[in-house]
């Protein structure tokens, strides 16, 4: 597949996201950005969830990580069902119960402005740190395959590619990116079929007996319960994968928006029901291909791993112009569904949560205030990748900034734990160095418990620092 031919492809692509912003920018105003007016189906909304829940990191990652733990992220998956009923009997009746536009807000009825204030800040660290290293991982793998044959350097790739986000979702925001993350969500699980079918026809596998080739592989192992200590311990993992699809869904106002999109707690409710059937499936497909993906290179003696190992067998192993314009169309929107949406749902919480948008200003100034803070999110996702690529060279230190963003998700698991399980009262000025604290002494505790307890913490981490939060929390109780 010749570069030309990607960039025609990629052109073709965006044309089509902004086409879909043209037809629902219109007449489209500050309730249309923040809620899309609250009139979107909830099958729409589920679909496009999907797409957004995956991610770059899932279509690279997790197909690339089944040769060293086989299918024990399907541990993680298992827990996300219970998260995600939580979510739907718990947390959503709640947002829609307070009319919520930002889901923050909610801190502030509970405890107070610093508590509010805390909450949103910890959300803008962790969703600004997170959506830069999807899109970084994904621009990369671009960069490799396409941008430097044809002499454009990275940071102009950057440059273009948010750029291209800000146009198509500028005027309507989550109204837009409702409907954008449907197609992209279409693409991505189209060239997750394609791929199984170029490398299982590579393999020499037909149709029928693909499922039991896939399930007999020692790789396909899914439950690990050898030894309590490992990371990958089943109980550790399920339970984790329940509360990080509590905070990283549920109190995460970039996928809380679309949700409160719907017409009615009934429909959110419902959409949240079949995007955590369909998804639950996805992730066991993905696997699925992964565990192929590591077979074929094998065989064939393709040297590729990790990040690396669906990238180059789609593009460089010869199996055929199809699979590499379907990888490459998946790629880009498993990296779009989740940057677009990102800068969306920062807009909205820096509006919301920080300037007070909707109190403080008058109904011109806020789409005016609205529209700055896009631009000036834009330039940091911008500034944040560049750093990654030219300053912070090291892969290693740029993964762990990633995993750094999921300890942000400690404190607000639990603060709103805290607000929901008990009718304490706190002392809402010191709420902030409770946050503060929690995963500071949590990361200390996690990088020194292999040589003090033997116990690697992995997911884990994010109960402890939640709970360390709600112990914090009680300290500072009033009496």
């Amino acid at each position: 597949m010749q570069p030309i031919h990607i960039l025609l492809l990629i052109a073709s692509y965006f044309g089509v996201l902004l086409l879909i912003s043209y037809f629902t920018g219109k007449n489209a105003d500050n309730d249309s950005f923040f809620k899309a007016n609250r009139q979107s189906p909830w099958y729409i909304v589920a679909f496009g969830m999907i797409g957004a829940s995956l991610s770059g990191v899932t279509f690279i990652s997790v197909p690339g990580a089944v040769e060293k733990i086989g299918f024990g992220y399907f541990q993680v998956v298992l827990g996300y069902i219970i998260g995600y009923f939580v979510i739907g009997t718990v947390l959503l009746p709640l947002y829609y119960k307070l009319n919520l536009t930002s889901i923050y807000t909610y801190l502030d009825e509970r405890f107070g402005n610093h508590a509010y204030k805390t909450g949103a800040s910890f959300f803008l660290i962790s969703r600004i740190t997170g959506a830069s290293f999807r899109l970084f991982l994904v621009a990369n793998v671009l960069q490799t395959i396409l941008f430097d044959a044809i002499g454009i350097p990275f940071w102009v790739t950057v440059i273009v590619t948010i750029l291209l986000i800000w146009l198509y979702t500028f005027k309507s925001g989550i109204k837009t990116i409702v409907w954008t993350d449907t197609l992209q969500t279409l693409f991505m699980l189209i060239a997750l079929g394609v791929a199984i079918y170029y490398i299982s026809d590579g393999l020499g596998v037909s149709g029928a007996g693909l499922f039991g080739y896939v399930m007999e592989s020692e790789l396909s192992q899914i439950f690990f319960f050898d030894d309590f200590k490992s990371a990958n311990y089943f109980w550790k993992q399920f339970i984790s994968g329940a509360f990080i699809a509590i905070v990283m869904t549920g109190l995460d106002q970039d996928m809380m928006q679309k949700n409160l999109t719907c017409r009615s707690l009934k429909d959110a409710q419902k959409n949240m029901l079949w995007f955590t059937v369909v998804l639950t499936i996805v992730n066991f497909i993905f696997l699925g291909l992964g565990m192929l993906l590591t077979q074929y290179a094998s065989i064939k003696g393709i040297d590729a791993h990790k990040d690396q190992l669906f990238p180059i067998i789609a593009t460089q192993s010869g199996l055929g112009t199809g699979i590499a314009v379907f990888f490459v169309l998946g790629l880009i929107a498993a990296a779009y569904s989740s940057a677009d949406s990102a800068l969306t749902s920062l807009t909205t919480s820096f509006s919301i949560d920080i300037l007070d948008l909707e109190k403080k200003y008058n109904k011109k100034d806020q789409v005016k205030t609205r529209k700055k803070i896009h631009v000036l999110f834009s330039v940091v996702l911008v500034f944040v990748i560049i750093i990654f690529k030219y300053v912070i060279r090291d892969a290693s230190v740029i993964t762990k900034l990633f995993v750094f963003a999921g300890y942000t998700y400690g404190p607000l698991l639990g603060l709103y734990a805290f607000g929901l399980f008990t009718k304490l009262k706190v002392k809402d000025k010191f709420i902030p160095y409770v946050a503060l604290l929690a995963p500071i002494l949590s990361y200390f505790i996690s990088d020194n418990s292999v040589n003090w307890f033997g116990f690697e913490f992995g997911f884990f981490i994010l109960i402890l620092n939640g709970f360390l939060t709600f112990l914090g929390l009680i300290l500072i109780r009033r009496k």
